[in-house]
């Protein structure tokens, strides 16, 4: 077996420390891959929070029951998730101006 730094165990990545510690990074890679990689921009608001509850949320949000919350992993979470909806915020925005801008030509 290799010694590493990281190992994955039941989807966890726990990073050797002092204190039992675990990684949250692949997680955030996940959220924005199955965010922006499935649907992109093509998909309209219903469905993109239809696909954030069901699919990204959980992933994100997988195996913190047994990591100790402290205040910095809970900070990285809340701006993953604030990031999303300010992403999506402006794009159906600029989405819902370009429809009004098309429909008066």
């Amino acid at each position: 077996m290799p010694w590493t730094n990281v190992t994955r165990y039941l989807g966890i990545f726990i990073v050797q420390s002092r204190t039992f510690k675990c990684s949250i990074d692949e997680a955030k890679r996940s959220f924005y891959s199955a965010i922006f990689g499935k649907i992109g921009r093509f998909a309209s608001e219903e469905v993109t929070l239809y696909l954030l509850k069901t699919k990204c949320i959980p992933v994100l949000l997988y195996g913190l029951e047994v990591l100790p919350l402290n205040k910095s992993l809970v900070s990285s979470i809340d701006f993953v998730i604030n990031r999303f909806f300010m992403i999506a915020v402006k794009q159906f925005h600029e989405e819902s101006i370009n429809d009004k801008v098309n429909r008066r030509y």
